[in-house]
């Protein structure tokens, strides 16, 4: 890359984060409460057509830790999905080899890296079990 592109990368780059600092600027103006910013952000957004959605499928939540409290229960509600169902949230190492990236011998040798934790156990019994 050339100094005349990283230069123009550099610009829209500087162009599109004073763009993001004027919406919430904005949004600040219209209301002062963070949780009503979201909103207000998300309504320009759908406004000027750049919205982007995802919606999600069975099986996912979305966590809002922005607090104390909300971490607090964000890690309860993991806790307890782990302890009640018997598997990990968000187990990377699980999750390549359930969507055939990795193959069952490299799941093993992962968690043979780490057995002597509930982790490494964990992953070893899923190899195990395919």
């Amino acid at each position: 890359m050339d100094f005349e592109e990283l230069g123009k990368k550099l610009k829209k780059f500087s162009q599109d984060t004073v763009t993001e600092v004027q919406k919430m600027n904005e949004v600040r103006q219209l209301n002062g409460k963070i949780s009503d910013e979201k909103k207000l952000l998300n309504r320009l957004y759908l406004e000027e057509g750049t919205l982007k959605v995802e919606l999600f499928g069975r099986g996912f939540a979305w966590l809002d830790t922005g607090n104390c409290d909300s971490l607090l229960e964000a890690s309860n509600f993991v806790a307890t999905i782990q302890n009640r169902q018997g598997f990990y949230v968000s187990c990377i190492e699980e999750i390549a080899w359930r969507q055939g990236w990795i193959p069952t011998e490299q799941l093993l040798l992962l968690g043979q890296q780490l057995e002597k934790t509930e982790y490494g156990k964990y992953l070893i019994e899923l190899a195990k079990q395919s």
